[in-house]
């Protein structure tokens, strides 16, 4: 029978290690992104095949169930909560690039005038934004409005 430590004096080394590895991990991570980019994109018909695998909707059921509501929640309120803020905040300049393309497009539109409250024509205002935020995105995207099935 092999000596081995017991899980919780493991789990003790392991906190210990990677607790004090951050900066070096920041460091590593960041110098990798060219290769992380390239290896992430040529891996896109992996993706594929991962995803519509034989019986992918029952493994993902079951690591769902696994895993649990429990975690989630245990997850959510130790780690989560204090790194939504500090997320958020190093997103702005993400969301307002990934943004602005629309909230320009909604901007440059002139709908068609507003009927009185109620009125079912008001939804052709709602269909004119809807259309234009969809061909901005399909554009965004590089694909055709014909080739995507608008």
């Amino acid at each position: 029978m092999l000596k081995v430590k017991q899980a919780a004096a493991s789990a003790q080394k392991w906190t210990e290690n990677a607790g004090r590895a951050a900066s070096e991990y920041a460091t590593n991570a960041v110098a990798a992104s060219e290769d992380w980019a390239r290896a992430t994109a040529a891996a896109a018909d992996t993706f594929q095949q991962a995803v519509t695998a034989a019986g992918i909707k029952q493994r993902f059921a079951r690591g769902v169930a696994r895993a649990g509501a429990a975690k989630f929640a245990r997850k959510v309120s130790e780690v989560g909560r204090d790194r939504f803020q500090p997320g958020v905040n190093a997103a702005q300049a993400d969301y307002s690039a990934g943004m602005e393309p629309y909230l320009a497009t909604i901007a440059g539109l002139t709908l068609v005038a507003r009927k009185p409250r109620g009125d079912p024509a008001n939804y052709h205002r709602v269909e004119q934004v809807g259309k234009a935020l969809n061909a901005k995105r399909l554009a965004l995207l590089g694909v055709s409005p014909t080739s995507a099935g608008a």
